[in-house]
């Protein structure tokens, strides 16, 4: 089983807000009749009693914001649910993966980004979406952490990650025709903006030279490891081209649910 929650929260943005618009906008897509419910895999999405949409979380701000983001995953995981959230900008995978590392002590992540997101202070904000995988490795809440479709590191960053021992596969060295493999759970985190802006127009920071929409699919259905929930972030509608984004996001939600239900 699936929970979808939607996390309307850019509070953490840098640059340009808008995120916190698109969880119902991909939700819209997601049932749309212009596509079906169905996942490459063949499973099928629509089916209610295998995935649950909870519906957008009340959000306040600061640190009540990220405590309850944790408190509501926590809740579900308890539940024996798995959960896909919907942002809102990248500062919510935090408190998710806070809360995910108490039901998956040996919990993985897959991150697919532009960005590493590992600034050790932005702005200082400890929340800030450029930050939020140094705030779950300097935790330890995470075994692994692999990062795919990077193409930002500065000197800092690549700092971070000799300290974390994150494993980065920099766009310029991506290789379409590996399959990633993980021993343990795993988690997928999804910046839309690890996509060129040819296919995901709708995003904050436009980082050309990035992922097809077909590599991201790929990664999903080549991976080896027990999916087990993750998160798709970053879109904003504000920078949309005829709601094109939240179509893309909508199918990789499918596919993420395909591959954690099949």
């Amino acid at each position: 089983m699936v929970s979808i929650i939607c996390i309307p929260l850019d509070e953490n943005s840098s640059f340009l807000r808008g995120s916190a618009k698109a969880p119902p906008l991909i939700l819209d897509a997601f049932r749309s009749d212009a596509s079906n419910m169905y996942a490459e895999n063949g499973f099928n999405c629509g089916d209610s009693g295998k995935v649950k949409n909870l519906g957008n979380l009340q959000l306040t701000a600061g640190k009540p914001a990220m405590d309850s983001i944790q408190k509501a995953v926590r809740k579900e995981l308890n539940r024996n649910q798995k959960v896909v959230s919907l942002g809102g900008d990248h500062s919510i995978t935090f408190p998710i993966i806070q809360a995910y590392s108490q039901s998956y002590p040996d919990l993985n992540i897959l991150h697919i980004d532009a960005h590493p997101d590992l600034y050790d202070n932005f702005e200082n904000n400890p929340y800030s979406h450029a930050s939020p995988f140094a705030r779950i490795m300097e935790k330890g809440l995470v075994n692994r952490l692999v990062q795919v479709g990077i193409r930002t590191l500065n000197d800092h960053q690549k700092e971070q990650v000799k300290q974390f021992g994150v494993e980065v596969i920099e766009m310029k060295d991506f290789d379409p025709t590996v399959s990633f493999q993980f021993g343990g759970p795993l988690y997928i985190s999804i910046d839309m903006d690890a996509l060129d802006p040819a296919f995901a127009p709708g995003v904050s920071h436009h980082e050309p030279g990035g992922l097809s929409t077909r590599e991201v699919i790929n990664i999903i259905h080549q991976l080896n490891g027990n999916v087990v929930g993750g998160d798709i972030v970053e879109y904003n509608p504000d920078r949309d081209i005829n709601e094109m984004t939240a179509m893309v996001g909508s199918k990789l939600l499918k596919e993420l649910i395909g591959k954690i239900l099949k």
